[in-house]
């Protein structure tokens, strides 16, 4: 008997050089490399066909195996990695886009995006916004968007300043830039200035670590809808006009996300974007603007 899908994960954003892109995709942080190809093979399984990963993750290997394992040909799947916070010349990011690519036995990516606008060692200490290095890793995705390594790129945790640089400074416009957003902590300005022109806001944490339940009144909403509080909060980056990017290894629970085919309420919506905001909560009270180096 054939699985039925979730309608969310048939559903696709076009990004701003006309290639579509899955709204829900599996995030990896923190999956270990050698637990990483069965979670693409199970989220696969699910119905997942965007899977995201990083160098910084250490997963690579293991997300390229899944990637070839699964059973769905290559050209299904939508795959993305990061250029490593740290490389900031144009032989360092060149030199990590095919490195990537070998790690995980691939030809191409469907995207790649620069993971910070800083290196981690320096985020939220430093006034450096490294306009130079990032223009240098975002020159090297460029050229190899035209070799055909790539099918897109883009940015993560880049502010509206960071973001400007490369309009500014690069010919090909970023598709998304990838940010923390959930209930209680989304950076709306920066999100407006990029939804403006034209790029994509990926939302990663989208439930807060599973520190969504402490906001106020939360579970209350959910159960008013007949939903998870996880559940409540992917469909709300979803409205926002986001890509969700929850991450888990549990199968149970990669369906249970994608099990999103409801629509809050305009006036609940009004509701959640003005949540207080979370307190400060594990290893993301070091990043307080963007929540982490996810």
């Amino acid at each position: 008997m054939r699985k039925e899908k979730s309608m969310i994960l048939q559903e696709t954003y076009t990004l701003n050089n006309g290639v579509s892109i899955p709204k829900l995709a599996l995030g990896t942080w923190l999956i270990d490399d050698g637990d990483a190809a069965q979670a693409v093979r199970s989220a696969v399984d699910v119905g997942y066909r965007h899977i995201d990963t990083a160098q910084a993750y250490n997963n690579e290997r293991g997300i390229g195996e899944g990637a070839r394992s699964c059973g769905v040909p290559r050209e299904e799947l939508f795959l993305v990695s990061k250029v490593a916070a740290e490389h900031k010349t144009y032989a360092q990011a060149a030199a990590g886009i095919d490195q990537s690519l070998q790690t995980m036995g691939l030809d191409y990516l469907d995207m790649m995006i620069i993971h910070s606008p800083q290196p981690w060692t320096e985020v939220n200490l430093s006034d450096d916004r490294h306009f130079k290095g990032n223009v240098e890793a975002y020159r090297a995705l460029e050229d190899a968007l035209s070799q055909g390594k790539l099918r897109a790129i883009g940015l993560s945790n880049f502010r509206i300043e960071d973001v400007r640089n490369i309009l500014d400074n690069c010919e090909v416009k970023p598709a998304v830039n990838q940010i923390k957003a959930h209930v209680g902590s989304v950076p709306f300005e920066v999100a407006a200035f990029c939804q403006s022109n034209g790029i994509r806001i990926e939302a990663y944490s989208p439930i807060a670590h599973g520190e969504a339940e402490r906001i106020n009144g939360i579970d209350y909403m959910a159960a008013k809808y007949g939903v998870t509080i996880a559940q409540l909060c992917i469909r709300y980056v979803l409205q926002l006009g986001m890509i969700a990017l929850p991450k888990t290894t549990n199968p149970l629970r990669m369906k249970e996300n994608a099990s999103v085919d409801f629509c809050i309420s305009p006036a609940d919506m009004d509701q959640l974007n003005a949540a207080a905001s979370l307190p400060d909560y594990g290893e993301n009270s070091f990043f307080p603007v963007f929540g982490g180096t996810l």
